[in-house]
């Protein structure tokens, strides 16, 4: 249920991230679709990086778009599993300022039609931090799909009432501060 009411469009600058030991970006479906939805929603492609499974490396590069004043929003997708490379929620939980609770709540219900019981198994998460919503997601393109038509779309257009991410992105503040 979309509530839109009679605002100009913010369009956010977005930085996509895959995690995986066997991807390439020209194999990388999950994170094309990000970039597909995000862009065909009026929303800017920032960055894309593909990395390996390491927790290190992901925390690294997360904290450096936290840190960049030109990120608002964090997509991740993969590490997010049970095996003993996953480290995507580890890596970026000791990072946000505040956990979006029910971003993983709601992203695992929306999914039981798809997969059942295997959604409990997800460790999506969410947060944010320095202004910057970060957001971890399966590997699956059919993950990302179910993520960004059933929660992101909405929750990333600040027109979407009764309420939004954006108003709490430190530069989407600033440009409707001088908009």
């Amino acid at each position: 249920m979309s509530h839109k009411a009679e605002a100009v469009f913010v369009p956010l600058n977005i930085a996509v991230l895959t995690v995986s030991d066997t991807r390439s970006l020209e194999t990388d479906t999950s994170g094309q679709l990000f970039v597909d939805r995000l862009t065909s929603a009026g929303h800017s492609l920032i960055a894309r990086v593909l990395l390996k499974d390491d927790l290190y490396k992901i925390r690294a590069q997360v904290a450096t778009w936290i840190a960049d004043d030109q990120v608002q929003v964090v997509l991740i997708t993969g590490g997010t599993g049970f095996t003993g490379r996953d480290s995507t929620p580890e890596a970026v939980a000791c990072l946000l300022d505040k956990q979006v609770d029910g971003f993983g709540e709601y992203f695992r219900q929306i999914s039981v039609t798809d997969i059942g019981t295997s959604t409990m198994q997800s460790r999506a998460l969410a947060g944010l931090s320095n202004g910057t919503l970060v957001c971890c997601l399966p590997g699956s393109t059919n993950a990302c799909r179910t993520a960004w038509d059933g929660i992101l779309a909405e929750q990333l257009d600040n027109r979407h009432r009764p309420c939004n991410f954006v108003p709490h992105l430190t530069q989407a503040n600033a440009c409707e501060s001088r908009g």
